[in-house]
This record gives C-alpha cells, sequence and structure tokens, in this order.
C-alpha cells in the first residue's frame, strides 16, 4: 500500500462502510431490525397491481430502499406497491395504484402526480407484498403537504 494513494478497498473496509451509487450503508449492521406494519397502512390496498414506469401524470417522486433485517443487505428484485391521494386522483382508485421492482442497490423509486391531503394528511401507501419476506404496509406522513419527495426505507425479515 502506498502512502500518497490509499488502497480503496483497505479505506472502505476500515471506514466500515460499502459506497453503493451514493448511497452509504454500513458494513456491519448486525440486529437491523424489521421494519414494523404501519396502522392504516393497508387501506385501499389492491393485490396485484401492475408494475408499471409511472403512475399517472407524475411530478412527485416517491423513493426509498429495500434491506434484510439483521445484517443490512440491498435487496434487488423485490416488488414495492405504491398508493396515494392525488391531484389525480383518491387511493382507492385503480389509476392511483403502481407497483415497482428495486434495483440492484434495494433502491426504488415511482414517479407520479403530486400528493395532496386525505382526512387533514398528506401520506402516501406503500406495501412490500411479495413471498420471501414478510409483508409490510407503510402509510408514511409527509413534512408538508407541498413537498415533491417522500423516502422510505423497509427492511425485510423471511418470510
Amino acid at each position: 500500500m502506498s502512502l500518497t494513494r490509499p488502497d480503496r478497498r483497505l479505506f472502505l473496509a476500515t471506514a466500515g462502510a460499502a459506497v453503493t451509487t451514493g448511497l452509504t450503508m454500513p458494513a456491519q449492521a448486525q440486529g437491523l431490525a424489521p421494519t414494523p406494519t404501519m396502522r392504516g397502512g393497508a387501506n385501499n390496498y389492491r393485490p396485484g397491481a401492475p408494475i408499471v414506469d409511472k403512475i399517472g401524470g407524475g411530478g412527485f417522486l416517491m423513493t426509498g430502499s429495500v434491506r434484510r433485517a439483521g445484517d443490512g443487505a440491498p435487496l434487488a428484485g423485490q416488488r414495492i406497491q405504491i398508493w396515494a391521494h392525488t391531484t389525480e386522483g383518491h387511493e382507492r382508485d385503480a389509476r392511483s395504484h403502481g407497483a415497482t421492482l428495486t434495483d440492484e442497490n434495494g433502491l426504488f423509486q415511482m414517479d407520479m402526480p403530486q400528493i395532496v391531503p386525505a382526512f387533514g394528511q398528506a401520506h402516501g401507501h406503500l406495501a412490500y407484498d411479495s413471498d420471501a419476506f414478510e409483508t409490510v404496509f407503510l402509510r408514511p406522513l409527509m413534512c408538508k403537504a407541498s413537498d415533491k419527495t417522500l423516502h422510505v426505507d423497509f427492511v425485510l425479515v423471511p418470510a
């Protein structure tokens, strides 16, 4: 190892992090707890919503990550369903639902219409609903109704 040019592998190993696509994840995340299902998360859930590139006209970006409980390993190819009350439809409308798959780094995103308040709160709905891990329903609240993004992380436990 040269003192003038550190070995990148050594740096990553000693720093205790793996850097993937701009996301820093702990190399040792032992004991990472699973994400619990949220109350109201399953409201208006539609089993088998289609995998789509985007929902409606877009303009709002839902993003997130999916990792395995315990070691925090990213989970590729996991199906995440997304739905919300938006400028184009109510959360019970089929056109307000869609699903996407996580990439090789366990990341997902969905362009969708702007989320608007329903029952006084601007919120989205997300579900991990495949067979390999336990189902999780989330209902995250937005900080402000004018926000243009919402980020959600899933930590899953095998079924």
